[in-house]
């Protein structure tokens, strides 16, 4: 809330902002070229609750407040006294000032109600000028700005200078003490932002309706006469076109047909002079054709009376010699028929020894399976001989050894042994002696027999 008061009389004004609690405060305002402020003066620093400017008549109190409504956007210029903002601008100029520039530094500490956007910024400065002639423009932290953005800004904390509850004078106390609850009601939408929103609305809407009407007008205008009209006009611009390409083609078809008939009556009447050349000349050649043909015919004739003649004489004599070669080649046909007899009769004797062979073999073969058989049995009976005969080269040994035993007991006997025990033993060590011989002459012939088998075999896998 701001308050001025005059130091010499009673009479006071009050101006009194919302009393909402502002995160976002004015802290320092720089005032220069406006109103009564010709020059630069910083009116600073302001308190976060509550401010009071007092002064003489004439001091310039209410200009500050004034200039804190000129930069807030205030539409109303009834509310800071003046008709034009030219008005604003020092004595209007005529003192050479030109211009009219306030500048409000707002405290952004408190994050919590910052603007949407300038969360990062400490301190948001805001400057409004006027020059004179109407010239008006807003600067937003040193950077030039539209006044929308800057209005943007202020609703965005709920200030708007705008509302007729923004700025409470002295008098108007009583008044607004003594409203009726609607427009109590009013009074504090309009204080709480609301009321702002709902005229946006209705505006918004307003605009809405009218481009709506605008645009049905535009699409029954389009659809009822612009483009029927314009429908008509493509077709028939879509005929004159086609009435013109075919124009056009038929002139240039024009052209090409006079032109290709001068070109071939052209070219005709040329080649009827150079085929009347070309007549005459073929005239001449044929003459001079003629005459050497029939001198030629004549030559022709001599030459073929006298290869008449010589060729008579050549076929005789070619005649004569190829009778000759003709009886010889029959005479060596006749060889070679012979020949060819002869070598068939071979071929055939061949196939029929190599038939005969083939059965021969298959014969041999059977054969040396048959051997193989035999081997094999002959083979089993070697084995029995050969186990046979390690049987009784053992039983020889056996005998030898105790015919010597024997040998050597009756060598040892007393003499007046029995003769009959004597006998006894000659008898076995001939017996065994017989027994030998005949192992021995058994060996000799299984020795003979498997000499045999041996050979047999031999010639069986030779076979």
């Amino acid at each position: 809330a701001f308050g001025s008061r005059d130091s010499n009389r009673s009479k006071s004004r009050i101006w009194q902002l919302p009393s909402a609690r502002l995160p976002m405060f004015i802290e320092e305002l720089v005032i220069d070229g406006f109103k009564s402020y010709s020059t630069r003066v910083n009116v600073g620093p302001f308190d976060r609750q509550f401010n009071a400017i007092t002064g003489l008549n004439g001091s310039g109190k209410s200009n500050i407040l004034d200039s804190i409504c000129f930069v807030l956007g205030i539409s109303n210029l009834t509310q800071v006294r003046v008709g034009n903002l030219s008005e604003l601008v020092y004595k209007q100029g005529q003192a050479g000032v030109t211009k009219a520039s306030v500048t409000i530094v707002f405290n952004n500490s408190d994050k919590s109600g910052s603007p949407v956007g300038y969360e990062a910024h400490d301190k948001i400065t805001i400057t409004r000028q006027i020059v004179i002639g109407g010239r008006n423009r807003y600067l937003l932290n040193s950077h030039n700005v539209q006044q929308n953005q800057i209005q943007n800004l202020f609703h965005s904390v709920s200030l708007n200078v705008n509302n007729p509850h923004f700025l409470i004078m002295q008098g108007r106390i009583t008044k607004v003490i003594n409203m009726k609850p609607q427009e109590t009601l009013g009074m504090i939408e309009e204080a709480a932002g609301t009321r702002m929103y709902e005229n946006k609305k209705s505006g918004a809407v307003k605009t809405l309706e009218k481009k709506q009407n605008k645009v049905d007008e535009i699409n029954r205008l389009l659809a009822e006469e612009i483009t029927p009209t314009l429908e008509k006009l493509q077709r028939e611009r879509a005929s004159y076109m086609l009435w013109v390409s075919n124009n056009n083609e038929i002139e240039r078809l024009s052209r090409f047909c006079v032109a290709y008939e001068y070109i071939q009556v052209k070219h005709r009447l040329e080649n009827k002079n150079q085929q009347l050349d070309e007549m005459e000349e073929s005239l001449q050649n044929l003459v001079g054709t003629i005459k050497s043909l029939d001198d030629r015919e004549g030559e022709i004739n001599i030459q073929i009376k006298e290869q008449t003649a010589l060729r008579d004489q050549q076929r005789s004599q070619e005649l004569k010699k190829c009778e000759d070669e003709h009886s010889k080649k029959a005479k060596e046909v006749a060889s070679m028929e012979s020949k060819l007899k002869n070598r068939q009769s071979d071929l055939e004797s061949f196939l029929e020894g190599r038939k005969q062979s083939q059965t021969v073999l298959g014969d041999l073969q059977r054969q040396v399976e048959e051997k193989e058989k035999a081997y094999q049995k002959e083979k089993e009976k070697f084995d029995v001989l050969n186990n046979h005969e390690e049987k009784v080269k053992k039983d020889i040994e056996k005998a030898q050894w105790t015919m010597q035993a024997l040998t050597a007991g009756m060598s040892e006997q007393a003499a007046d042994a029995a003769e009959g025990e004597g006998k006894s033993m000659r008898e076995q060590l001939l017996a065994a002696q017989t027994r030998l011989s005949e192992m021995e002459a058994d060996q000799k012939k299984k020795t003979m027999a498997l000499a045999s088998m041996r050979e047999r075999v031999g010639n069986a896998q030779q076979t």
